[in-house]
């Protein structure tokens, strides 16, 4: 049994909104703040539980800029996808990369110059997703539904930057080490389907973001610099 078909969607980052394939993205003028993702997009609901199995989060450090503990946002993409509802055969692929790869990323697959700190690819399973919506691909008539079961449910992939989050750290999430948390979990969420077509989901995202680096990363209520440089991000009081 082979594989089914998967429609890979347009990457997502702090900039720009993923929606389904057939509508246009939502972007932030030039030189505003960046936005942050909001809650599900009732249109696309990524599939969440895999086959037989165990979820796998692999990460590769392809940059020298930033020394990284990459076993500790391992373990965090992990507690993300697990506080998710994420289940059974899956994989989640992290990859933190230099300036010069995320700002050729960015031109190929954004439209945009210069370097991001975080893109998320996320896979949309749209053969196996319910819905029949935007981005639905025909089976025929005479084609079965594939078994599921017997491979992983692939969530998609996340590329990061460590050098632009040492860089923006003190204006955002106020350390780097929060800062790379912050967008890893960003990133994973964005991954499930979360997004910020509106400041509804921006704010409902952010808040989301925040529970979750309070239970796996800070284990704690957030630091007070959290994100004070920004309280239109919608940072918890």
């Amino acid at each position: 049994m082979g594989l089914p078909s998967f429609t890979w969607a347009r990457p997502m980052s702090y900039d720009t909104a993923s929606l389904p394939t057939s509508s246009r993205p939502t972007k932030t003028p030039a030189g505003t703040d960046r936005p942050m993702v909001g809650f599900l997009s009732r249109q696309r609901r990524p599939r969440r539980v895999g086959g037989d199995g165990s979820v796998r989060v692999f990460c590769a450090d392809e940059q020298s800029e930033v020394d990284l503990e990459v076993e500790r946002w391992q373990k965090l993409a992990s507690d993300v996808l697990a506080a998710e509802g994420v289940r059974g055969a899956a994989e989640l692929s992290i990859l933190f990369v230099d300036e010069a790869t995320i700002t050729e990323m960015n031109k190929v697959h954004m439209g945009k110059v210069g370097p991001t700190d975080v893109l998320a690819f996320p896979i949309d399973a749209v053969i196996i997703d319910e819905s029949a919506g935007p981005g639905r691909v025909s089976r025929g008539p005479d084609r079965p539904d594939p078994d599921t079961d017997d491979h992983p449910l692939l969530l998609g992939d996340v590329v990061l930057c460590p050098a632009v989050a040492v860089r923006q750290a003190p204006t955002h999430a106020g350390t780097t080490d929060d800062e790379i948390a912050l967008l890893v979990t960003h990133g994973v969420l964005h991954v499930l389907g979360y997004d910020h077509a509106d400041d509804d989901q921006r704010i409902a995202m952010q808040r989301r973001e925040t529970v979750l680096l309070e239970e796996f990363h800070w284990r704690r209520p957030a630091p007070s610099g959290f994100r004070i440089d920004h309280p239109e991000d919608g940072a918890v009081t």
